[in-house]
């Protein structure tokens, strides 16, 4: 279903995302990190809905439609390493900044933070031009919320 826009993703030089296409790929690596350690729980599908509704004023209508598709997108979406540095191309880096900030969210999001998910994070911020002391800040801020 999103062949087009996973190759538009992964071409050699992508063109910025428009603000829905932003969207999804932003609700895909959330639901990504979410299923990181097998456990897909109500309370990060909560947290994602939130992060939508908050980020993108949607309706609940909006919310379930974009995560639904996220959740297909994520499954479709190759490997981490080059979902995520396609969407570093595409995606202005001060929406990165906030996109590990919300993947935070996600990941403290039931209330532990599992060695997968840390993982993922090691992984995930760096390719998204997000060094390992701003990713941390992000996650203090999260905390503290």
């Amino acid at each position: 279903m999103f062949e087009a826009f996973l190759r538009s993703l992964t071409a050699p030089d992508p063109s910025p995302l428009d603000g829905e296409d932003s969207r999804l790929a932003l609700a895909a690596l959330l639901v990504r990190i979410a299923r990181t350690d097998g456990d897909y729980a109500r309370v990060e599908i909560d947290a994602i809905d939130n992060i939508l509704k908050t980020r993108y004023d949607l309706g609940p209508f909006e919310i379930s439609k974009l995560r639904s598709d996220a959740e297909q997108l994520e499954s479709e979406a190759p490997d981490t390493v080059r979902f995520t540095r396609a969407i570093k191309d595409a995606v202005p880096f001060e929406d990165r900044a906030e996109v590990v900030e919300a993947l935070w969210e996600i990941v403290l999001a039931d209330g532990t933070r599992d060695h997968e998910e840390d993982a993922l994070m090691r992984l995930i911020a760096p390719m998204l031009g997000i060094n390992d002391r701003d990713s941390a800040l992000a996650r203090q801020r999260v905390v503290n919320k």
